[in-house]
């Protein structure tokens, strides 16, 4: 039988697109019902115009993880508060598509969307992993990273977020790649490290930066929400110089 635990960690791996984590992390789960072999789940954003094609996404994959599950017969997530929610409400019930549900308003393709904020967040995670060798070792310099390879990285969750979406991206996650490698997985120039590192850390801080002030706009809205929001991530929230 269908239990709470196992639909609720379905959830746990649908991924804000923007915000690079979990919609259960965020808070966005706003209820989770289940009824024999029926699962209803109720979603919620910060506002009522978040893009549509995000929260489309969200509510499709969140629909998609929890048909996956066993005993999962009948699966029903609706989208709560939101200025599209009719609409995406039923193209989910009809299983529409994203084009089917939004017509000649869609623009780019899901799986585009899907793919450039993927390599956002694949980028965000590059840069923890190597600020934070810089940080335990001062006299590693920038361009000495350009050795660094997967194996040197401490084991933890910044490591292993890393390999997540390492293999996410379809790029290769043996200990002797190099961490700073571009889209398609190939090293960047010694030369160019310091500038990529750069560029990196300007995604990193500006996915955390949303993703905390998404967090509060949630709670504005809905006051009880702060409680189904988990702690933000260390690495999201102190801030040193080398942010």
């Amino acid at each position: 039988m269908l239990t709470h635990d196992q639909a609720r960690a379905a959830l746990h791996t649908v991924v804000d697109p923007e915000l690079d984590e979990p919609i259960t992390d965020l808070g966005f789960v706003r209820s989770l019902e289940i009824d024999g072999t029926r699962v209803t789940v109720h979603l919620r954003l910060p506002t009522s115009f978040c893009a549509p094609n995000f929260a489309y996404l969200m509510a499709s994959d969140a629909k998609d993880a929890l048909a996956a599950l066993p005993g999962a017969d009948e699966v029903a997530v609706l989208l709560d508060d939101h200025h599209d929610s009719e609409l995406i409400n039923r193209g989910l019930a009809d299983d529409a598509g994203y084009r089917g549900t939004f017509g000649a308003e869609a623009g780019q393709d899901l799986d585009e969307l899907r793919l450039t904020f993927r390599r956002k967040a694949h980028t965000a995670a590059m840069e923890r992993a190597l600020t934070r060798l810089l940080r335990a070792d001062p006299e590693l310099s920038e361009t000495d990273l350009h050795d660094v390879t997967l194996a040197d990285l401490p084991e933890g969750a910044q490591t292993e977020g890393l390999l997540r979406r390492r293999g996410a991206l379809g790029l290769r996650t043996g200990p002797g790649e190099p961490v700073l490698v571009d889209d398609a997985g190939r090293p960047y120039p010694r030369e160019e490290v310091p500038l990529r590192l750069r560029f990196a850390r300007s995604i990193r801080i500006s996915i955390d930066g949303n993703a905390h002030f998404c967090r509060g706009l949630l709670r504005t809205r809905y006051p009880d929400s702060g409680a189904d929001q988990s702690p933000e991530h260390v690495s999201r929230t102190v801030r040193t110089n080398a942010s």
